[in-house]
């Protein structure tokens, strides 16, 4: 029997940040300690973030790299466990959540360098967390604000590491489409095919249930029915983008990402793929091999807007060409020679064991030549 569970509280919408003050009037008095991060110095001056630094005691820091790694999770602890924040705002995409939630399982222990905190997301050692967060995104696509786990990843040792714990999914979630118009073209659709994947991810993984499927169901339909309008710069796309981010979240908040994630992971640690773009090009022949496993999958096409594998590959790279993103591992510079390598990196524990049908480093290199041209 499988349960769902998810606690956050959630508030999307149009001017959905003016609430922020409130939320943490909820939590801390006025006096209480915040740490804000923003990837970008520009977004800590908006209006409510001026009001929180004036009702609280804040902390301001900018994390602005992609893909963040132990060491830089490690530099970041280093800068803000003296003050210890009772409450972490992240304000970004999703790797400014991953490390604003990563952080709060990691205050009020010493930690003295970064080998001792890969060896503790290594041996899930951190415990519960420390402090609560409250996860506000300004892309579309992670679902990060409403899930318990963050990915730091770690190229020294050619893996994608996790932090996870069940007391640290958010206080809250802070869905504000407005803060999400700035991205370029090309983040926001990736960042959408990356939410469309955890849908349907969501929807096939071991872990499913009524809920989870249920919610992938919208999820996918509210991204794919307006994906067109984002690439035609239709503004109201923005808030369904949004939207459709969050649930597809909360889908697989509870059931974890599949083979299709699983093998992206080295796409993206070794040739820079924007993890979005590289999980997109893998959902049509990742979808081929699970098919006959899938329990409703004419749903799925449906809600997806095909009515195959074969027309969901060519769905996906005309979405790709048309927001000018390379859609194929050759356009992205991947040698063919590096192939079996990047297979036998692919089997990812908790991913690929996760998919309805058993993927091996063999069917994962047949996959990845099926994209390369």
């Amino acid at each position: 029997m499988n349960r769902y569970f998810n606690p956050v509280q959630t508030i999307c919408g149009k001017n959905a940040l003016s609430e922020l003050p409130s939320l943490l009037s909820e939590i801390i008095p006025p006096d209480g300690r915040v740490l804000l991060i923003t990837w970008n110095e520009s977004t800590a001056q908006l209006e409510t973030f001026v009001q929180i630094r004036d009702a609280f005691h804040v902390q301001c820091v900018c994390f602005n790299e992609s893909n963040p790694t132990v060491e830089q999770l490690f530099e970041l602890y280093r800068k803000t466990a003296e003050f210890s924040p009772e409450v972490v705002v992240a304000v970004g995409g999703g790797s400014v959540m991953d490390v604003g939630k990563s952080l709060c399982c990691f205050y009020g222990k010493s930690i003295a360098s970064a080998d001792e905190m890969r060896c503790m997301i290594s041996e899930k050692s951190y415990g519960g967390p420390k402090a609560k967060w409250i996860g506000v995104p300004t892309t579309s696509g992670t679902g990060s604000e409403v899930t318990c786990w963050a990915t730091i990843w770690d190229p020294t040792q050619n893996v994608k590491r996790s932090v996870e714990s069940r007391e640290n999914y958010a206080y809250a979630a802070v869905v504000d489409p407005n803060l999400t118009k700035s991205m370029p073209l090309s983040l926001a659709v990736s960042s959408a095919l990356d939410a469309a994947a955890h849908a349907v991810e969501a929807y096939w993984a071991n872990g499913s249930n009524a809920v989870s499927k249920a919610l992938a169901l919208g999820a996918v339909r509210t991204i794919m029915t307006h994906i067109d309008g984002l690439l035609e710069g239709d503004e109201s796309a923005y808030e369904s983008m949004a939207q459709g981010s969050m649930i597809a979240g909360m889908a697989f908040s509870n059931t974890k990402t599949t083979a299709c994630h699983s093998i992206s992971y080295p796409l993206t640690m070794h040739f820079h793929i924007p993890h979005g773009t590289a999980v997109s090009m893998l959902l049509a022949p990742v979808m081929k091999i699970n098919a006959g496993k899938v329990q409703d999958m004419e749903l799925l096409l449906e809600a997806l807007g095909a009515d195959s594998c074969e027309m969901l590959s060519v769905r996906i790279k005309d979405i790709l060409k048309r927001a000018g993103i390379p859609c194929t591992l050759s356009e992205w510079n991947v040698e063919e020679e590096s192939l079996p390598m990047l297979a036998a990196q692919g089997l990812t524990p908790g991913r690929a064991d996760n998919n309805p049908v058993s993927i091996t480093k063999e069917k994962i290199e047949e996959i990845l030549r099926s994209i390369y041209r």
